[in-house]
């Protein structure tokens, strides 16, 4: 069903006017004023025609296939989500009467995917906000990573000493439950900036000689427009030691769409760039997903994965390895298994660190090394990415190093070294 009073489009078509709008009105522009269609767009499957004519019968296959549309008609209301989907009554009570700080969206595509009736479905339980959320346990906080300690300027998170995290965007296409930042994304002040907005940052870039490595968050870059995105890029290669540039996405998993031919041709110019996409699991691994990561690849840009551990999510060997296969299949690197950050209301979305240990161990020699991600934890008050392992080095002995295999088998590495 459509949702008609959401006539907004949240990604920045960048004029010579937006730079006067105050920060909280830049990039807010009505569909009817896009001059350019979009590109060659992902063909939608089967699958999403049929749900298309069945939840969207007014809209066209085109505008289904338009990221401007799916963004414009995302799920943002209690109203929408019970439309299309039989709630829980954890579901119930958080959408009709619970001041959410994380705000409720999630893109008609993505919605696709989700279980109608199943409130247990694996990523049904990412997006869809139930009554736990208001559970606050020990230890969380609304900034768990201490980022804003790290920010010297706002829009820059600066922890370590040759990488900067440059904050684009507070808007994302479909928000996660668990999202580290959702004390910050959806927020009108910090939804869309201009240029000169950001310039106090690029400033900052270029005054830092060492930072040789800029990673580009949000929220999603991925959600704003062409130009925006091609401006910020191009500003970013202006400076001498900037040696590459990282994007961190969601947007090729929940709107593939996005993923255009003038997008790509974009992003190729600026080599060498990297993305960062963020799955949860299996299920997110469709036709359209593996269009959208395959012409990225073609255009010469590196994928690496990024996914969270949740409990009943993804949180057991198998679920995990058929992810990294899948993930491998359409040309995407997995990279990082990251324990669930502890902000307010995710304990249940979090597990043991055991767990994480189990998955690496249950993948590391059963499966091809490729599909082994490392996992880490985000040390929460700012100390940054900790890898974990399982017990592989288990000390000396004489002088031997003693090492257990992947199948618990003892192996002992000489190790002598003559005392100088």
């Amino acid at each position: 069903m459509e949702d008609s009073s959401e006539k907004e489009f949240f990604s920045r078509d960048a004029d010579t006017s937006a730079d006067e709008k105050p920060p909280s009105a830049q990039g807010r522009i009505s569909p009817t004023t896009l001059i350019n269609s979009p590109s060659e767009t992902i063909a939608a499957s089967q699958h999403s025609r049929t749900y298309l004519q069945n939840h969207y019968p007014k809209a066209t296959e085109a505008e289904w296939n338009d990221w401007h549309w799916q963004i414009n008609n995302s799920i943002t209301s209690s109203k929408n989500l019970g439309a299309l989907f039989s709630l829980s009554d954890a579901e119930k009570q958080i959408v009709h009467g619970y001041n959410d700080s994380l705000p409720l969206r999630i893109t008609p595509y993505y919605a696709s995917l989700i279980d109608e009736s199943d409130a247990l479905q694996p990523i049904r339980r990412t997006v869809i906000p139930t009554a736990d959320e208001m559970i606050l346990s020990p230890g969380e906080a609304s900034d768990p990573l201490n980022e804003e300690e790290d920010s010297p300027l706002p829009n820059i998170v600066h922890r370590y000493p040759d990488r900067l995290l440059l904050l684009a965007t507070g808007f994302c296409s479909t928000y996660c439950r668990y999202c580290t930042r959702s004390h910050k994304v959806a927020k009108d002040d910090k939804m869309h900036f201009s240029m000169s907005h950001l310039e106090p940052a690029f400033q900052y870039i270029e005054s830092h000689k060492e930072i040789r490595d800029v990673l580009l968050s949000g929220g999603d870059p991925l959600t704003m427009s062409d130009r925006m995105l091609e401006q910020i890029l191009t500003r970013l290669k202006s400076i001498p030691h900037i040696e590459f540039i990282r994007i961190g996405t969601k947007v090729p998993v929940v709107m593939p769409q996005r993923i255009t031919t003038s997008l790509t041709a974009i992003l190729k110019q600026f080599h060498p760039l990297y993305l960062s996409i963020h799955f949860a699991h299996p299920d997110e691994l469709t036709t359209e997903v593996k269009e959208a990561c395959e012409r990225l690849a073609d255009a010469g840009i590196p994928l690496g994965s990024q996914t969270v551990l949740l409990k009943d999510v993804n949180d057991n060997i198998e679920t995990m390895k058929r992810l990294m296969h899948g993930l491998l299949k359409i040309r995407v690197r997995p990279y990082y298994i990251y324990q669930c950050d502890p902000i307010p209301g995710s304990k249940h979305f979090r597990t043991p660190v055991e767990k994480g240990l189990e998955i690496i161990h249950g993948l590391r020699g059963f499966t091809s090394g490729y599909a082994v991600p490392a996992y880490v934890i985000d040390a929460p008050g700012g100390g940054g990415k900790i890898p974990l392992l399982p017990e592989y080095y288990l000390g000396r002995e004489g002088n031997d190093v003693l090492l257990r295999n992947y199948e618990g088998k003892i192996f002992h590495y000489p190790d002598h070294i003559e005392a100088s």
